[in-house]
């Protein structure tokens, strides 16, 4: 007890917050909770998941991607969490990278999983009736659906991006009459406008990932790989795009708006910009339809060397979500 005095102390002077700056999104409600935590769950794809927090899909291909990915389905095995896999792109042309993307046997059968290929794949599988690859992919991998990641700016960005000859919903809509599996729709770091998420949430997929502003933005990526002059030209076009916020409320006003039989998207993975649980708590607290949250960078940061570091970090998380569901009220 001395010491911790002691520490009070020392630190006082330097643990002053300034007072103008208050998170307004919730009344504090310290009379009413415990430390006590009870086991939650919640479902997705499913599946029951311990926590609602979603590993963003982020890389494969590499050892390095390897170690990083292992190390990320132990945690969804230890955890209960979900995990979306890197582009399977790789998979396609050629097995050796198979043990990179190959988390099922760590992760338990559990855990939700899902495979991922970008929309210019599924634009080159429909027109030559190579579709049936990808139910391939997603049982060679015993993931649970596949997620498709519509990415038209990264591509138009990337040195060597392909071309997209057909709007994105027309390429879904003509997927989802030829296939059972569960499909996830994201974006890659821009998220999507109101009139795309309209359309979105009358298709008969399982949930719309926003990969909104804030996070990664992989056009800047490919910004960055390019030539000078592209970076000069192309470089506003990587400020444009909706925060995760700003579609959580976009989409609870189309779930107003749009006639109940029409609405067919069961959840939604809020990403993007996501980088403390309590952006999380409040954001899948106001939607309203069902929501589970997700990071990508920030498990990367805790996901490159050994394990131990990123379980500290997730049994962190679940301490803080526990704190929130206790003490804190979204206004």
């Amino acid at each position: 007890m001395e010491d911790r005095k002691r520490d009070h102390i020392d630190l006082a002077f330097s643990s002053k917050l300034d007072g103008k700056y208050v998170d307004k999104r919730f009344d504090y409600e310290p009379l009413f909770g415990t430390h006590e935590q009870q086991e939650q769950s919640y479902t997705f794809l499913g599946k029951k998941m311990q926590m609602p927090l979603w590993v963003s899909s982020m890389t494969g291909g590499t050892k390095r991607a390897g170690t990083i990915n292992k190390n990320l389905a132990q945690a969804c095995a230890e955890f209960g969490l979900g995990m979306g896999l890197g582009s399977c792109r790789i998979l396609l042309d050629s097995p050796e990278h198979f043990n990179d993307f190959n988390v099922r046997p760590i992760m338990g059968d559990e855990a939700p999983l899902l495979a991922n290929i970008g929309i210019c794949q599924l634009e080159a599988m429909l027109e030559d009736q190579s579709t049936d690859k990808l139910g391939e992919l997603v049982e060679k991998l015993d993931a649970d659906g596949l997620i498709i990641h519509i990415n038209p700016l990264q591509e138009a960005f990337q040195p060597e991006g392909d071309i997209i000859k057909r709007p994105a919903i027309e390429l879904l809509q003509d997927f989802l009459e030829r296939t059972s599996l569960k499909l996830v729709v994201k974006e890659v770091g821009q998220g999507f406008g109101q009139n795309s998420l309209r359309q979105l949430l009358q298709l008969p997929i399982e949930a719309i990932e926003f990969s909104a502003m804030g996070g990664t933005n992989f056009s800047l990526v490919e910004l960055n790989r390019s030539n000078a002059i592209s970076a000069e030209v192309f470089n506003p076009f990587i400020h444009v795009g909706h925060t995760a916020e700003d579609m959580t409320r976009m989409v609870n006003q189309l779930v107003d708006e749009l006639p109940e039989e029409q609405l067919k998207v069961k959840q939604l993975i809020i990403s993007g910009g996501i980088s403390n649980l309590l952006d999380g708590y409040y954001l899948t607290s106001i939607s309203k339809i069902p929501a589970i949250y997700g990071m990508g960078s920030a498990f990367l940061r805790h996901a490159m060397g050994d394990y131990e570091k990123l379980q500290i970090y997730i049994e962190t998380l679940k301490d803080g979500w526990h704190l929130a569901n206790n003490f804190l009220k979204v206004k």
